[in-house]
Protein backbone atom coordinates (compact mmCIF):
# COMPACT_ATOMS: atom_id res chain seq x y z
CA UNK A 1 0.00 0.00 0.00
CA UNK A 2 2.93 2.11 0.92
CA UNK A 3 4.28 2.21 -2.84
CA UNK A 4 1.37 3.00 -4.57
CA UNK A 5 1.00 6.52 -3.19
CA UNK A 6 4.77 7.22 -4.08
CA UNK A 7 4.12 5.95 -7.31
CA UNK A 8 1.57 8.13 -8.22
CA UNK A 9 3.75 11.35 -7.35
CA UNK A 10 6.61 10.04 -9.08
CA UNK A 11 4.97 9.24 -12.25
CA UNK A 12 1.77 12.01 -11.99
CA UNK A 13 3.78 14.67 -13.41
CA UNK A 14 1.95 17.85 -15.69
CA UNK A 15 4.27 16.75 -18.81
CA UNK A 16 2.90 12.73 -18.59
CA UNK A 17 -1.43 14.36 -17.78
CA UNK A 18 -1.15 15.86 -20.96
CA UNK A 19 -1.46 14.76 -24.04
CA UNK A 20 -0.85 17.31 -26.77
CA UNK A 21 2.03 19.56 -27.72
CA UNK A 22 3.60 21.92 -25.38
CA UNK A 23 4.34 25.02 -27.89
CA UNK A 24 0.59 25.47 -28.88
CA UNK A 25 -1.85 28.11 -27.41
CA UNK A 26 -4.22 24.77 -26.45
CA UNK A 27 -1.58 23.83 -23.74
CA UNK A 28 -2.21 25.62 -20.47
CA UNK A 29 1.39 25.28 -19.02
CA UNK A 30 2.39 27.13 -22.56
CA UNK A 31 -0.52 29.86 -22.12
CA UNK A 32 0.84 30.51 -18.58
CA UNK A 33 4.67 30.90 -19.15
CA UNK A 34 3.74 33.23 -22.11
CA UNK A 35 1.71 35.28 -19.36
CA UNK A 36 4.32 34.87 -16.79
CA UNK A 37 6.84 36.28 -19.39
CA UNK A 38 4.50 38.91 -20.73
CA UNK A 39 4.11 40.30 -16.60
CA UNK A 40 7.51 40.00 -16.55
CA UNK A 41 8.02 42.49 -19.39
CA UNK A 42 5.46 44.51 -18.31
CA UNK A 43 7.66 44.86 -15.17
CA UNK A 44 10.13 45.29 -16.51
CA UNK A 45 8.77 48.12 -18.92
CA UNK A 46 7.18 50.06 -15.94
CA UNK A 47 10.39 50.05 -13.80
CA UNK A 48 9.27 48.12 -11.01
CA UNK A 49 12.52 46.13 -10.39
CA UNK A 50 14.34 49.71 -9.74
CA UNK A 51 11.12 50.77 -8.01
CA UNK A 52 11.48 48.37 -4.96
CA UNK A 53 15.40 48.53 -5.38
CA UNK A 54 15.15 51.95 -4.67
CA UNK A 55 12.44 51.70 -1.36
CA UNK A 56 14.98 48.66 -0.73
CA UNK A 57 18.17 50.80 -1.10
CA UNK A 58 15.96 53.59 1.10
CA UNK A 59 15.35 51.06 3.71
CA UNK A 60 18.52 49.87 3.71
CA UNK A 61 20.00 53.40 4.29
CA UNK A 62 17.17 53.88 6.95
CA UNK A 63 18.43 50.69 8.61
CA UNK A 64 22.19 52.51 8.53
CA UNK A 65 20.71 55.25 10.11
CA UNK A 66 18.93 53.59 12.93
CA UNK A 67 22.26 51.55 13.23
CA UNK A 68 24.51 54.67 13.52
CA UNK A 69 21.90 55.89 15.90
CA UNK A 70 22.14 53.00 17.66
CA UNK A 71 25.59 53.05 18.16
CA UNK A 72 25.72 57.29 19.02
CA UNK A 73 23.32 56.40 21.95
CA UNK A 74 24.99 52.99 23.12
CA UNK A 75 28.32 55.25 23.23
CA UNK A 76 25.82 57.63 24.79
CA UNK A 77 24.34 55.30 27.89
CA UNK A 78 28.67 54.12 27.66
CA UNK A 79 29.75 57.15 29.13
CA UNK A 80 26.31 57.82 30.88
CA UNK A 81 27.50 54.72 32.82
CA UNK A 82 31.16 55.79 32.99
CA UNK A 83 30.12 58.90 34.69
CA UNK A 84 27.72 57.27 37.29
CA UNK A 85 30.74 54.85 37.77
CA UNK A 86 33.22 57.29 39.24
CA UNK A 87 30.41 59.52 40.65
CA UNK A 88 29.51 56.60 43.10
CA UNK A 89 33.51 55.82 42.84
CA UNK A 90 33.41 59.56 44.58
CA UNK A 91 30.50 59.34 46.87
CA UNK A 92 31.85 56.66 48.02
CA UNK A 93 34.92 58.06 48.84
CA UNK A 94 33.12 61.29 50.18
CA UNK A 95 31.32 58.85 52.57
CA UNK A 96 34.35 57.09 53.62
CA UNK A 97 35.88 60.34 54.22
CA UNK A 98 32.97 61.60 56.20
CA UNK A 99 32.60 58.56 58.15
CA UNK A 100 36.33 59.39 59.08
CA UNK A 101 35.65 62.60 59.82
CA UNK A 102 32.76 61.51 62.27
CA UNK A 103 34.77 59.15 63.83
CA UNK A 104 37.73 61.58 64.39
CA UNK A 105 35.32 63.66 65.49
CA UNK A 106 33.60 61.47 68.01
CA UNK A 107 36.53 61.00 69.63
CA UNK A 108 37.79 64.21 69.86
CA UNK A 109 33.77 65.11 71.79
CA UNK A 110 34.68 61.95 74.02
CA UNK A 111 38.21 63.65 75.14
CA UNK A 112 36.41 66.68 75.60
CA UNK A 113 33.15 65.12 77.13
CA UNK A 114 36.05 63.35 79.81
CA UNK A 115 37.84 66.92 80.33
CA UNK A 116 34.61 68.47 80.36
CA UNK A 117 33.33 66.14 83.09
CA UNK A 118 36.77 66.09 85.18
CA UNK A 119 36.61 69.49 85.39
CA UNK A 120 32.61 69.65 86.24
CA UNK A 121 33.59 67.05 89.11
CA UNK A 122 36.29 69.53 90.67
CA UNK A 123 33.68 72.13 90.79
CA UNK A 124 30.99 70.02 92.57
CA UNK A 125 33.84 69.13 94.84
CA UNK A 126 35.02 72.63 95.52
CA UNK A 127 31.23 73.46 95.93
CA UNK A 128 30.32 70.79 98.20
CA UNK A 129 33.90 71.81 100.26
CA UNK A 130 32.33 75.50 99.98
CA UNK A 131 29.06 74.15 101.34
CA UNK A 132 31.17 72.29 104.02
CA UNK A 133 33.01 74.94 105.04
CA UNK A 134 29.87 77.33 105.33
CA UNK A 135 28.00 74.74 107.30
CA UNK A 136 31.16 74.34 109.63
CA UNK A 137 31.23 78.04 110.23
CA UNK A 138 27.31 78.13 110.51
CA UNK A 139 27.41 75.63 112.96
CA UNK A 140 30.23 76.91 115.00
CA UNK A 141 28.56 80.71 115.00
CA UNK A 142 25.44 78.66 116.35
CA UNK A 143 27.10 77.05 118.99
CA UNK A 144 29.11 80.32 119.77
CA UNK A 145 25.65 82.00 119.35
CA UNK A 146 24.23 79.81 122.07
CA UNK A 147 27.01 79.35 124.21
CA UNK A 148 27.05 83.71 124.50
CA UNK A 149 23.46 83.09 125.05
CA UNK A 150 23.74 80.71 127.45
CA UNK A 151 26.58 82.37 128.95
CA UNK A 152 24.70 85.43 129.17
CA UNK A 153 21.33 83.94 130.58
CA UNK A 154 23.89 82.31 133.62
CA UNK A 155 25.74 85.61 133.89
CA UNK A 156 22.39 87.80 134.25
CA UNK A 157 21.31 85.21 136.69
CA UNK A 158 24.45 85.48 138.73
CA UNK A 159 24.75 89.21 138.46
CA UNK A 160 20.86 89.72 139.26
CA UNK A 161 21.62 87.31 142.63
CA UNK A 162 24.33 89.42 143.61
CA UNK A 163 24.22 92.86 141.94
CA UNK A 164 23.03 95.71 143.38
CA UNK A 165 20.94 98.54 141.35
CA UNK A 166 23.73 100.82 141.43
CA UNK A 167 26.07 98.21 139.73
CA UNK A 168 23.95 97.03 137.21
CA UNK A 169 23.23 100.38 136.14
CA UNK A 170 26.95 100.84 135.36
CA UNK A 171 27.34 97.32 133.46
CA UNK A 172 24.29 98.18 131.43
CA UNK A 173 25.83 101.51 130.33
CA UNK A 174 29.33 99.85 129.96
CA UNK A 175 27.54 96.81 128.00
CA UNK A 176 25.43 99.95 125.77
CA UNK A 177 29.33 101.71 125.37
CA UNK A 178 30.50 98.63 124.00
CA UNK A 179 27.79 97.86 121.68
CA UNK A 180 27.77 101.77 120.23
CA UNK A 181 31.46 100.96 120.04
CA UNK A 182 31.12 97.85 117.87
CA UNK A 183 28.53 99.11 115.55
CA UNK A 184 30.47 102.26 114.57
Amino acid sequence: MKTLPVALVLFGTPAFAESEPFFTLHSTEFVVTLAFICFIGVLVYFKVPALLGGLLDKRAAGIKADLAEARALRDDAQKLLASYDRKQREMQEQSARIVAQARDEAAAAGVKAKQDLAAAIARRMKSAQDQIASAEAAAIRDVRDRAVTVAVAVAGEVIAKGLTAKDGDALIEAAMAEVAARMH
